[in-house]
């Protein structure tokens, strides 16, 4: 049965000379391979063995069975890492991961459709969700006076859209 995997960072370069690598994550997966046994070097089929993994200076450091020294560690510079979707960490309640978002139907609380949400931007305070509509983008705050429910059976995500954003 196919799992599906999703990107959560990159290898940035070597750390050391025992094969350690640097993965700078996208900043919803920071913590993310915590617990994680395995890791997707690019799009390669076989998935690699975590066998240490820890955080360093705002990125994650992983020793990959196989990569054994710098040189090894070297050839994944540049390297996309994914994990499989199930071995994401549980968020609390009412928190979300960017990729169960996107795809989400937006409506208004009275049921008027906006659009389909296409992108989430990391901010400083808050993300931002980007709404594709018939006549442009939206871009609402992610904030609980803006979003109002989001129903993923339904697939739809109900807002109330601040004056002006539109």
């Amino acid at each position: 049965m196919p799992t599906e995997r999703l990107h959560i960072g990159s290898v940035s370069r070597p750390h050391g000379i025992l094969g350690e690598i640097k993965v700078h994550l996208a900043p919803e997966y920071v913590g993310a391979l915590e617990g994680v046994q395995l890791v997707y070097v690019n799009d390669e089929a076989a998935p690699k063995r975590v066998r240490h993994y820890r955080e360093h200076q705002g990125a994650a450091l992983l020793k990959l069975a196989g990569v054994n020294d710098r040189n090894a560690a070297e050839l994944l510079r540049g390297a996309r890492i994914a994990i499989v979707v199930d071995d994401l960490p549980g968020l609390p309640e009412g928190e979300y991961y960017a990729h169960q978002l996107v795809g989400l139907q937006v409506r208004r609380e009275t049921g008027e459709a906006l659009g389909t949400l296409t992108e989430v931007l990391a901010t400083g305070s808050n993300d931002v969700y980007i709404v594709k509509t018939q006549t442009g983008e939206l871009l609402l705050p992610a904030i609980e006076s803006v979003i109002k429910t989001v129903d993923f059976g339904a697939g739809i995500m109900t807002v109330a859209v601040p004056e002006g954003l539109e």
